[in-house]
């Protein structure tokens, strides 16, 4: 019977991270599992955490519900939670949420554990700064175009049909993004590996680093990039 597993270990250079390592799925129906988990937690004062999400395969609205009503609470306490680990699958639901401006994911264990270390050996704060976007950039707002002729359309998309296979990686993501700015990193990936862009074969993690690197790691950044806003 599917369902959901559950299970805390303990991580850091003085033992003071949590991480909780869940599988399956997590629904109205599964989610209260992990909601005791981390509820434990806080009440035993342990506030840095991690979330391992790697063998998780769904993530309902109950499930995404608990990170977020959480959060504030870790955070007033010195605290963070971060996300590991994503299948493709859930990040992409992740991501037209646009929880990616509330909550760090990462795609190792490792990166989020030492980047805990490193922010309280600096000094700095523990929490990720939430950065929401503006109203008017969460949706594609559509505007009138100067429109050029038919015949000098045509020619542009072949020319750039017929250069795409010889494009740097970087530049052939920025030429979907250009003609599907709704895509996230997960279609992109399947999008590069066709014939139009010389199948060209990157992992979801690569393309995640990529968009991350040129900005455009968020719906509402790919939608401004793809109008020239």
């Amino acid at each position: 019977m599917e369902g959901i597993q559950v299970s805390t270990e303990i991580a850091g250079s003085r033992n003071h991270i949590s991480i909780i390592k869940v599988g399956g799925y997590i629904d109205t129906t599964t989610s209260s599992e992990l909601e005791r988990a981390l509820d434990s937690l806080l009440k035993q004062g342990r506030f840095f955490i991690i979330v391992d999400l790697g063998n998780v395969d769904y993530i309902s609205s109950a499930g995404w519900g608990i990170f977020i009503s959480e959060i504030k609470s870790i955070r007033e306490n010195g605290g963070d939670l971060k996300l590991v680990r994503m299948v493709p699958d859930v990040y992409e639901i992740f991501e037209l949420l646009e929880f990616h401006h509330i909550l760090d994911v990462y795609d190792a264990v490792d990166e989020a554990v030492n980047k805990f270390e490193m922010l309280q050996a600096s000094g700095k704060p523990v929490a990720k700064e939430i950065t929401l976007p503006k109203p008017e950039e969460q949706e594609p707002v559509e505007t009138t175009q100067p429109m050029s002729s038919p015949a000098a359309r045509t020619d542009s998309v072949e020319q750039q049909q017929m250069s795409a296979t010889e494009l740097s990686v970087e530049e052939k993501i920025k030429l979907i993004i250009k003609e599907n700015p709704s895509f996230g990193a997960f279609k992109i990936k399947k999008e590069l590996n066709s014939s139009k862009f010389g199948y060209t074969k990157i992992g979801w993690f690569q393309v995640r680093s990529i968009l991350a690197q040129m900005n455009l790691n968020s719906r509402s950044r790919r939608y401004q990039f793809a109008t020239g806003k």
